[in-house]
Order: C-alpha cells, then structure tokens, then sequence
C-alpha cells in the first residue's frame, strides 16, 4: 500500500514540475527581447538546466511507467492463479468501506 502511496505522489510531482517547466519557458521568452550580456548569459544557462531536467522528468515519467504496467501484469496474473482469494479479498474490503460509510 506505501508503495502505491509513492507512485501517487511520483506522479504528482512529474505533474507539478511539468507546470513548472512551462512557465520558465514562458518566462525565458517573454525575457528574449531584454539586451545585456549578463542576461544573455543567465538566460543560456537557465535554458540549459531547463533541458537538462526535461530529460531528466522524462526519464522518471517513463520509468513509473513501466513500474505501473508491471504491478498491473502482477496483479493480473495474481488474480487469475488465485481467483477464489481475490474474490475474498476484495469482498472483505467492501465490507469494511460498506462499514464506514455506514457509521456517517
């Protein structure tokens, strides 16, 4: 169950960076008419770091996706060795999400 918790949260924070990434890019390009060599420098190397952890992100984002289609595969498989067990197991949860709600 923690490990789902992690991917959930992995996943989270690819999107929160993604929205991140786009407003610097937006940012450098409302910023490309300012002259200076300084800026022309902090803008460069902005850009490049900014590369650099779009490749990085991508990488992580295809990595969770093996790790989900794996879980699914095992899952599934599971599922289908043992499907009296599954049946139990997801029968005892309804009934405790079924308790739950019904104490509200």
């Amino acid at each position: 169950m923690k490990k789902l918790s992690y991917d959930a949260s992995k996943e989270q924070l690819i999107d929160d960076f993604k929205v991140v990434v786009a407003d610097a890019e937006a940012l450098l390009k409302a910023t490309a008419n300012q002259s200076g060599e300084k800026f022309a420098e902090v803008r460069a190397k902005a850009e490049e770091s900014l590369g650099v952890a779009k490749a990085r992100m991508a990488e992580a984002q295809a990595a969770l996706l093996i790790q989900t289609k794996a879980a699914a595969k095992a899952t599934d498989v599971y599922v289908h060795d043992n499907p009296w067990q599954a049946i139990g197991v997801a029968a005892g949860f309804s009934l405790v999400i079924g308790l739950l709600i019904g104490r509200r």
